[in-house]
C-alpha cells in the first residue's frame, strides 16, 4: 500500500467515526496498519490541521482544514439551487416567510429567503447573507443539535446573550432542548430573537447523516395561541426531508458521473 493510500485510509476511518472519534488503538485495529506507521501518519495529519487530537478523551477527530475541503466540495453541489424549489413549495403551503441557513464558523448565515406576501407588521431578523446566533434561532438550534458534542460544548460554554426576555441563556437548559431537537427532528424559536415572531426549523442532511443546513418558517406568535403550530411543524419536516432526499440523490449521481450539479439544475429548469 502506498503512503498516500495509508493517509486516506486513516482519514476515511476517522471521519466515518466523527461523532465519537477514535483512539489510537482503534485506528490501528480498524486500518490494520503497523503501529509505527499509524502513529507517524496521525502525527503528520494533526500537525497539518486535518485531524485533531482531543487530550481529554484521547481520541482523534477530523479537524477544520478537512472540513474546509469538504465545504469546498459540497459547495459544488450548490445547496441553494437544490433547496429553493422546496422552499418555494413550503412558502406556498404555509404562506409564511421561509429561510435556508447554514453553519458559518460560530454562527449561522441566511443562504436564501422567500418572503411571505402577508405583512407581519414586525420587522424580521432574517436577510440573505446575514449572520444569525445559534442559541436563540430555530435554524441555529438545528445546526447546534447536528454538531458533534465537543463542538457543541464549546459553543455553549460561551456567553449566551439574551436578545429578548424569552431567549434561553442557561447552557444546561439549552442542551436539554437540543437533545429534544435531536429526538423529534425539529426546533422551535418562541420569540427568542424577535418579539412577536416564532420560527420552526428542520435539518437538511448529507448522505452520511450530518446536518449541512436548515430550513425554517417564520410566523406571528399569535398563530400558536390561536390554533397551535402543528401544521407548520409538519410542513417544515416534509420540506426538509424532500430537500435532503434530493441533495443525497444529487451527490450520489455526481459520484456516478451523471453530470455536474449545474448541469442537472439546468435540466430541471428546462423541464419546468
Amino acid at each position: 500500500m502506498s503512503s498516500v493510500a495509508k493517509v486516506f485510509q486513516i482519514l476515511e476511518t476517522i471521519v466515518s467515526h466523527q461523532e465519537r472519534g477514535l483512539a489510537y488503538s482503534e485506528v490501528v485495529a480498524k486500518t490494520h496498519l503497523p503501529k509505527a506507521t499509524a502513529h507517524r501518519v496521525l502525527k503528520s495529519l494533526v500537525q497539518a490541521g486535518y485531524l485533531r487530537f482531543d487530550v481529554e478523551s484521547a481520541r482523534y477527530f477530523g479537524d477544520l482544514k478537512l472540513a474546509s475541503l469538504g465545504s469546498a466540495v459540497t459547495s459544488h453541489f450548490d445547496l441553494k439551487s437544490y433547496v429553493r424549489p422546496h422552499l418555494i413549495t413550503l412558502q406556498e403551503e404555509t404562506k409564511h416567510t421561509c429561510n435556508l441557513g447554514v453553519l458559518s464558523g460560530d454562527a449561522g448565515v441566511y443562504l436564501d429567503k422567500i418572503e411571505s406576501p402577508e405583512a407581519f407588521g414586525i420587522k424580521l431578523y432574517s436577510a440573505i447573507g446575514k449572520r444569525f446566533p445559534l442559541h436563540c434561532t430555530a435554524m441555529g438550534k438545528v445546526l447546534l443539535a447536528g454538531m458533534r458534542a465537543p463542538e457543541r460544548r464549546k459553543v455553549l460554554a460561551r456567553k449566551l446573550d439574551a436578545v429578548t426576555p424569552r431567549t434561553v441563556t442557561d447552557p444546561m437548559a439549552l442542551e436539554r432542548e437540543l437533545r429534544e431537537v435531536q429526538r423529534c427532528g425539529y426546533a422551535v424559536d418562541r420569540q427568542e430573537i424577535t418579539r412577536g415572531i416564532m420560527c420552526v426549523a428542520a435539518p437538511i442532511r448529507s448522505g452520511e447523516g450530518s446536518t449541512v443546513g436548515a430550513i425554517s418558517v417564520a410566523f406571528p406568535a399569535s398563530i400558536d395561541e390561536e390554533r397551535g403550530i402543528e401544521s407548520e411543524i409538519r410542513a417544515v419536516a416534509r420540506c426538509a426531508a424532500a430537500a435532503t432526499a434530493e441533495l443525497q440523490g444529487a451527490v450520489a449521481q455526481e459520484g456516478n458521473g451523471r453530470g455536474t450539479a449545474q448541469e442537472r439544475a439546468a435540466r430541471r429548469r428546462a423541464r419546468d
